[in-house]
């Protein structure tokens, strides 16, 4: 994509960022302001930024021939060449090229017939600079046609003016091609007109995803008081986030015509953020660091940025998170920890099956429970229960804090889970994972009706 960038712009031509919601299309257009120079010199009270040498309107070069080396100058930086319009159904070529302005006529008491009574509109107002349509394909068909002669031959037909304008500008445009099918189109003559057609994408890796979502994630708080707790969210811990995202994109549950926008990733991390933060003022714990269960907290920033197809919509948005929040947990403990054979007996070296005394403690009865409002010395009380659990969880990180053994034991715990050798039942904030079949025969008699009817995985 990048490479199409710069050969477009060094080839001078107008183009179009084509890609799905959340791939930066906005942002990347927004950026190509960096190649501008600081400033640049115009004419000053001129509509259309003209050159003080070489001025394109009539009052401009007025002006000039009046006034000489006189002339008004101003500078204009570099941040007021760019300007964006987004396209609505409601947008007229009024808007975008001008109109006549009665009042301009009746004040100067000029006739409909002379050019100075236009009033120009946002493009070529933005003359010497860059002027970008977002969301290209919801711009009218008839207003469509009227950006054909300014994309070719820069010219504006104004309520019958045929204005001919040595217009310096770079017109780019953005769109999603479901908006092809969903809200309109963008017309035949018009792309043939747009020089560039440049293909957009989601990161390719969890790393450049990562990147991406710490630049623009509001994780910097500042506090009333400047004493509030510190927040730290490890690098795993944002990798995790990541993987959740790249699950949307592989879900077989998603819409993937639609998109799993970057906003899903960012949105979840602040969500995190918050979280943290609401678990340091509850129970005063400081510096706070990440638990497993408080991914439920992060259902919000999935379910109303995934369009699922007719299979997830009847499962229900929640539950498709929640899935997709286990596809990134077993993701990312598949690359972390050792295979977790089919067979599991009930006992075992502890080097050959890492994970058999840990089934086979919650075979004799255990539960473990755990919440996101737990206060620590609790949390860690639970995973400390479970024989071999922070042992096999010390043997997969240089870390020595308590903090990040606790999560990666929880991720053994939800490890196994996801491999079907743990149960877990949700109840509101609260995580229990018990032996597998024990959980199967409280979740058949609460169909039946009896016991409460929480939500049992």
């Amino acid at each position: 994509m990048i490479p199409g960038v710069v050969n477009a712009l060094l080839a001078g031509h107008d183009f179009i960022l084509l890609g799905l919601r959340g791939q930066a299309k906005t942002r990347l257009l927004r950026s190509l302001t960096a190649f501008l120079d600081d400033a640049i010199p115009v004419l000053a009270g001129s509509e259309l930024n003209e050159d003080p040498l070489a001025p394109c309107t009539v009052p401009g070069r007025r002006m000039l021939a009046e006034m000489g080396d006189d002339a008004p100058v101003a500078w204009m930086e570099r941040e007021a060449r760019f300007q964006e319009k987004l396209a609505t159904p409601d947008v007229s070529i009024a808007d975008l090229l001008g109109d006549i302005d009665p009042i301009k006529a009746a004040t100067r008491h000029l006739t409909y017939a002379d050019p100075e009574v236009i009033h120009f509109g946002i493009v070529p107002r933005t003359n010497r600079g860059i002027f970008a349509i977002n969301e290209l394909p919801d711009l009218a068909p008839r207003i469509q046609v009227g950006l054909l002669n300014l994309l070719e031959e820069r010219d504006l037909q104004i309520r019958g003016f045929p204005i001919r304008l040595p217009l310096d500008l770079l017109l780019v445009f953005s769109a999603n091609p479901e908006d092809y099918t969903n809200r309109g189109s963008i017309i035949t003559p018009l792309k043939d007109r747009i020089s560039s057609q440049i293909l957009t994408h989601y990161p390719a890796d969890v790393r450049t995803a990562a990147t991406i979502t710490a630049q623009e994630a509001w994780l910097d708080r500042p506090t009333e008081s400047g004493d509030g707790a510190t927040v730290v969210i490890p690098e795993d811990v944002r990798m995790l986030i990541e993987e959740i995202a790249m699950a949307a994109r592989d879900s077989d549950l998603v819409d993937q015509s639609s998109g799993v926008s970057a906003r899903l990733a960012i949105s979840a991390l602040e969500l995190l953020g918050s979280n943290l933060e609401r678990r340091a003022l509850t129970l005063g714990e400081d510096p706070v660091r990440p638990r497993l269960c408080d991914l439920h907290m992060l259902l919000p920033a999935i379910t109303g940025k995934v369009e699922m197809v007719y299979e997830g919509e009847q499962q229900g948005a929640e539950v498709v998170a929640r899935k997709l929040i286990g596809e990134a947990v077993k993701t990312t403990f598949v690359a972390r920890f050792p295979e977790i054979p089919r067979a599991l007996g009930s006992g075992g070296s502890d080097d050959a099956v890492p994970y058999a005394n840990i089934v086979a403690w919650f075979k004799g009865g255990h539960t473990v429970v755990l919440a996101d409002d737990q206060p620590f010395d609790d949390y860690w009380q639970e995973l400390t229960q479970v024989p071999g659990l922070l042992a096999l969880a010390e043997k997969h990180t240089e870390s020595t804090a308590r903090a990040d053994l606790g999560w990666l034991a929880e991720l053994v715990l939800e490890g196994l889970h996801q491999h079907l050798k743990l149960a877990r039942e949700d109840l509101d904030s609260q995580i229990s994972y018990k032996e597998m079949v024990k959980l199967q025969l409280l979740s058949r008699r609460r169909r039946a009706g009896r016991g409460s009817t929480s939500d049992v995985n």
